[in-house]
């Protein structure tokens, strides 16, 4: 870089690309190459290099076998190093001067980023799983609501870059590295919790604060059971430039190895893109439909699927092609044609949204929405009757409601379900508001106590066919834990009218567009050393009433056949809270680290923890690194930071 600082790279290419040089594709990521995200790698990079490309994965500065420390996500100096990366790309002697930047979640949202500064080697990306909006759609806040996910995903960060470089590739200067990483690593949930509106902070990074600023043509690419489900709709309405748009039914992975099935054949998609914008070659893509997503078929709730059934359907003029329907509560807990006037009270159990699964679902584990009976019993709903034909729900639901609040703060959670004949509850889509923030997020403004007031939120994007003969429910409750962080009161809202615009569209039984079947390369060869399992549990103390969500991810061990690196992780979680006390909400974490080979073993416990009373948030943070069981480092931080509106 030009301060001097190296990073660390691993380059897959045509073997004559000295002799005839080849565009190039970058992933830049903190998720160490080396032993991090090599699974993945294994799987697509070199199907690139095959084929006339070469595919650049760099480990971030401060992470993996990079130099320097990483300060925080998304931060200009990040931004400066892959701009200049590329330009470092564009200039060796194996590549043609141009250059594509594709990456899912931390690699998407720096895709859009960097596209959005217009480095001119930069011709194309292909941006997945990632997001316009840091404030909006990410894992910190949602609808202005402090998601616990600011917390989780912040813990694994604090894990994930506090593992040492490698030493077979930086040599004996990997203790130096490691201990100056460890002593300057921030732990970021102390950074992000005090920007608690939508200041210059968030709008850094937010692509959508000038959509014209991105030039590169852009392929994005999402999944339904995945937390970032709207950016392809955003991007795909508002780039100016060449954009299309792809969401299946998967999780937060790419889609040729994602869950659940139907996957697609991403490689293949993907080398139409590169090919075009990188080669200048008619491939066709720019005849593609504009947006292209799975229609659901309506299924009972689990909180794992190997499979959805669903037929793909496409939009070329997105989303000017839907059609909406206006649906009232009604006084009697019915959904109807007209608008009614309501006087009905919720107070939901601080435990309401226990149902609701993960945030972002990753794992591959039982992450994805439960029942949603338990959490019905938890709102106040409005259910329809048995429809009369089959009710294809397309886009983003827009819900209105006139409603009045006993609290100057206050949380709502809509959900909008599917009922099967026999009362199970699907979870469609959902969405968030903390209504201080009604009106502006960068502005919080208290609630009129008792005044009714009108308010409205946007659903998540979805594309989902309720049955004929089945019935649609909108549930509303004042809290959903462990999704996000309580109120500082528990609130009772009062209901005086409330509807819901419903996006649909008319479609078939059979696919409008036919994808390739999935392709990988060669999976990574490891020796498993300890097998991953996982485990999710809902403990209620009978003495206490508290209820607790204990999750375990443990990732296993792994030996990489090739180099002899060993690596493993355990993350663990709880989040804990009373059903009548906000103030009770406590969340903790504990992340082991393991890396080794031969006689040199590393360690790093990483633990967090985090309360709150009614002005001010307490994070507790430690970490330990160990090399071969003895004690090398340590640290303990703290931070009390005032609520404001949250």
């Amino acid at each position: 870089m030009p301060d001097g600082c190296r990073l660390s790279a691993r380059i897959w290419r045509p073997q004559n690309a000295h002799d005839v040089p080849v565009p190039a594709i970058l992933e830049f990521l903190p998720y160490r190459k080396r032993d991090g995200t090599t699974a993945r790698d294994a799987l697509t990079h070199p199907y690139f290099a095959k084929r006339g490309f070469a595919s650049v994965r760099v480990d971030m500065r401060g992470n993996g076998d990079s130099d320097g420390v990483m300060e925080d996500e998304y931060t200009q100096q990040e931004l400066d190093d892959a701009s200049d990366t590329i330009a470092w790309i564009a200039a060796q002697p194996w590549c043609t001067g141009k250059v594509g930047m594709m990456g899912i979640s931390w690699g998407g949202f720096n895709a859009l980023q960097v596209a959005a500064m217009d480095p001119p080697a930069l011709k194309a990306i292909i941006t997945l799983c990632s997001t316009v909006d840091r404030f909006a759609d990410d894992i910190h806040y949602k609808g202005g609501c402090l998601l616990n996910e600011n917390m989780g995903w912040g813990s694994t960060m604090w894990g994930y870059s506090s593992r040492p470089p490698d030493p077979a590739l930086v040599g004996e200067r990997w203790r130096d590295m490691w201990l100056t990483r460890l002593e300057n690593e921030p732990y970021l949930p102390m950074t992000w919790l005090k920007h608690q509106t939508r200041d210059a902070y968030w709008q850094h990074g937010s692509v959508c604060e000038d959509y014209s600023a991105i030039k590169a043509a852009t392929l994005a690419i999402g999944g339904w059971g995945d937390a970032y489900k709207n950016t392809v709709s955003h991007l795909v309405e508002n780039l100016s430039g060449p954009v299309k748009g792809i969401v299946g039914p998967w999780v937060h992975k790419y889609p040729h190895f994602a869950v659940p099935e139907p996957r697609i054949g991403f490689l293949q998609e993907a080398l139409r893109w590169w090919d075009r914008w990188l080669k200048d070659i008619d491939t066709g893509v720019e005849e593609d439909p504009a947006y292209s997503a799975y229609l659901m078929e309506g299924v009972r709730p689990k909180t794992f699927y190997e499979e959805r059934e669903g037929i793909w359907i496409v939009e070329d003029d997105w989303p000017k092609g839907l059609s909406w329907q206006s649906v009232y509560f009604k006084a009697d807990g019915g959904l109807g044609e007209n608008p009614e006037t309501l006087s009905h009270s919720v107070k939901s159990p601080q435990t309401c949204g226990m149902q609701s699964g993960e945030y972002c679902a990753i794992w591959l584990g039982p992450e994805l929405p439960g029942d949603q009976r338990k959490d019905d019993a938890m709102s106040i709903c409005y259910t329809s009757s048995p429809l009369s034909e089959d009710y294809a729900i397309v886009g983003a639901p827009k819900v209105h409601l006139k409603l009045s609040s006993d609290k100057p703060q206050a949380q709502l959670a809509v959900r909008l379900t599917h009922i099967h004949p026999d009362g199970a509850s699907t979870r469609i889509t959902y969405g968030v508001l903390n209504l201080s923030h009604r009106v502006s997020h960068t502005k919080p403004e208290p609630l009129p106590l008792g005044e009714a007031i009108d308010v409205s939120l946007t659903l998540d994007q979805i594309a989902y066919r309720v049955p004929k003969g089945h019935k649609i429910r909108v549930a509303v409750s004042t809290s959903y834990w462990p999704l996000f962080w309580p109120s500082p009161e528990a609130t009772t809202l009062c209901l005086h009218q409330g509807s819901i615009d419903i996006p649909l569209r008319q479609s078939g039984l059979n696919d409008e567009r036919v994808f390739p079947p999935a392709q990988t390369e060669t999976p990574w060869d490891i020796e498993i050393l300890r097998p991953a399992r996982n485990a999710r549990r809902v403990i209620e103390d009978m003495h206490s009433g508290t209820v607790t969500l204990e999750i375990l991810d443990d990732f296993g061990k792994n030996e990489d056949r090739d180099h002899g690196l060993v690596s493993g992780g355990i993350a663990r979680e709880w989040w804990a809270i009373h059903p009548d006390d906000p103030l009770s909400a406590h969340g903790k974490t504990h992340w082991t680290m393991e890396n080794g080979r031969d006689g040199w073993q590393t360690r790093t416990e990483s633990y967090a923890e985090m309360r709150a009373d009614h002005e001010n948030y307490y994070l507790t943070a430690r970490l330990e690194a160990y090399e071969n069981d003895t004690l090398v480092f340590e640290k303990d931080l703290s931070e009390t930071i005032p609520r404001h509106g949250a």
